[in-house]
């Protein structure tokens, strides 16, 4: 995902501080914690847990992924208005009384909430220069103002009944032997059990990193409470892998989806573009095939970071183009 306010969908039409880690994190590192999962973690987690939130629901149910503002009323009606049972709901200004309204509609509507997306505070810039810098926990400058926001994240969900808290962790360092790695799994464990304390998943998005990195950062968390929301677009648009290929590696661990197409980087200065779905390079037809061989018994979520009157139209027509792919 490439721009902040796509997730406002309709609506318009070496100490603790330095780092960004709690006390608690970094007594962890200096007591060795660090190295158990960091060395040896890659036989701690095999695979996500099971979402009991999917038991008795229907595989591959379509959704839509929205920002609630302080209206969830709205929001969850235009949801409903789609024909779609499911939505991934992104929030950031967890104002009093938010909650329980977003609860109201969820139930008003018969909407499903598969996951609370969050993102920053502070600036993120969807490129490859200034990303790196800028997105999720990797930047050591915004990264315990982060953490904060993810565990404030957390609480609302519990709130609203929302099993799962998803974000984007940022360009994850591929070399594991790198202080920023170390430091970032650390970071990624602190709100990973969080969450776990809040009886949630934690789900990472897709996109900055290669798969082989984020499995490998999963493994040396070493808690079994991670999932990977597999933003199919994403991997395309970062240059990192294609989506097809990537289900080999992600696949044990994917939680959600987000249906969403596009085309490879041609500047290596700028993503590739976001275009509607069917029209990039997303292999559609056998992601659904494979998803279905593996079990997935999640939701699709479908996200077009554009806005106004077409972003509508777009939606409308992956519905029915994943429809006729689901059956």
């Amino acid at each position: 995902m490439k721009k902040r306010d796509r997730r406002a969908f309709l609506q318009t039409s070496a100490g603790a501080l330095a780092v960004g880690l709690s006390p608690q994190a970094i007594a962890a590192l200096r007591i060795g914690l660090a190295a158990e999962h960091l060395a040896g973690g890659a036989d701690t987690v095999q695979t996500a847990p099971s979402v009991a939130s999917n038991s008795g629901r229907k595989p591959l149910r379509l959704g839509l992924i929205i920002g609630v503002g302080q209206d969830p009323d709205s929001s969850m009606a235009k949801v409903h208005d789609l024909g779609l049972p499911t939505c991934q709901a992104f929030v950031d200004d967890f104002k009093p009384g938010l909650a329980e309204r977003l609860r109201k509609a969820l139930d008003k509507h018969a909407i499903e909430a598969t996951s609370l997306v969050v993102g920053g505070p502070g600036k993120e810039i969807w490129d490859f220069y200034q990303g790196p810098l800028t997105i999720g926990l990797v930047p050591r400058e915004t990264r315990a103002a982060r953490i904060a926001h993810i565990k404030k994240a957390s609480d609302f969900a519990k709130q609203c009944g929302i099993p799962a808290v998803q974000t984007h962790c940022g360009f994850i360092p591929e070399n594991p032997n790198d202080d920023l790695y170390r430091e970032t799994v650390m970071a990624m464990r602190e709100v990973a059990a969080y969450c776990k304390g809040n009886g949630q998943n934690f789900l990472y998005e897709t996109g900055q990193e290669t798969p082989i990195t984020l499995v490998r950062a999963i493994h040396d968390v070493g808690l079994d409470n991670q999932g990977v929301n597999f933003d199919l677009a994403n991997l395309i648009l970062y240059g990192k892998a294609n989506p097809v290929d990537a289900i080999e590696l992600l696949g044990p661990f994917v939680q959600g989806i987000h249906a969403k197409d596009g085309v490879w980087p041609t500047n290596p200065k700028e993503l590739g573009e976001e275009v509607p779905i069917g029209k990039g390079k997303v292999d559609f037809p056998r992601i659904i095939a494979r998803l279905k061989e593996l079990n997935y018994g999640g939701a699709i979520t479908i996200e077009r970071e554009i806005s106004g009157p077409r972003q509508l139209e777009d939606v409308r027509a992956a519905k029915a183009y994943l429809e006729k792919l689901i059956g």
